[in-house]
């Protein structure tokens, strides 16, 4: 029969902790481990990944292969046409100037500005680097003016 009174434990025995730094005659006392002087036997030291000890390390060894366009890329802002239809009145021109003022961007924008699709009853001028394709439906289809502007 299976019951409380006759369960084993058959989980691994718990390991006692190594108590390091304690003699000379414990198998890790007087360096603790850490070997002589230096850095690494200092307490908060942390070796730096790939690190080799001087020696140049096998990363910068390697060939450097292929090409990342990641430092060129130049991220653009992107703003809603509901967020166009909040902050504009009809008649006026939506472009990085008045944008800039109204505070909708920051002063510096290396990626322009794209415009992404939502609401939009007001006719407006709309100057911008990018357009989504939902956002260019949008425009046609209430028939506002848009450029694209590099």
């Amino acid at each position: 029969m299976f019951d409380l009174s006759n369960l084993k434990d058959t989980s691994r025995p718990v390991q006692t902790r190594r108590r390091v730094g304690r003699g000379t005659g414990s198998k890790r006392g007087k360096t603790s481990g850490r070997g002589g002087k230096g850095d690494s036997a200092r307490q908060g030291y942390c070796k730096r990944f790939g690190y080799e000890g001087g020696q140049v390390p096998l990363y910068r060894k390697l060939p450097i292969r292929g090409f990342t366009r990641g430092t060129f890329v130049k991220p653009a802002m992107a703003i809603s046409l509901t967020t166009l239809e909040n902050n504009f009145q009809d008649g006026e021109t939506v472009n990085l100037v008045t944008l800039r003022e109204k505070k909708l961007i920051p002063r510096r924008l290396p990626g322009g500005v794209k415009i992404l699709d939502g609401n939009l009853t007001k006719k407006i001028k709309i100057e911008a680097r990018g357009f989504s394709a939902s956002a260019l439906k949008t425009l046609e289809k209430e028939n506002i003016q848009h450029t694209i502007i590099s």
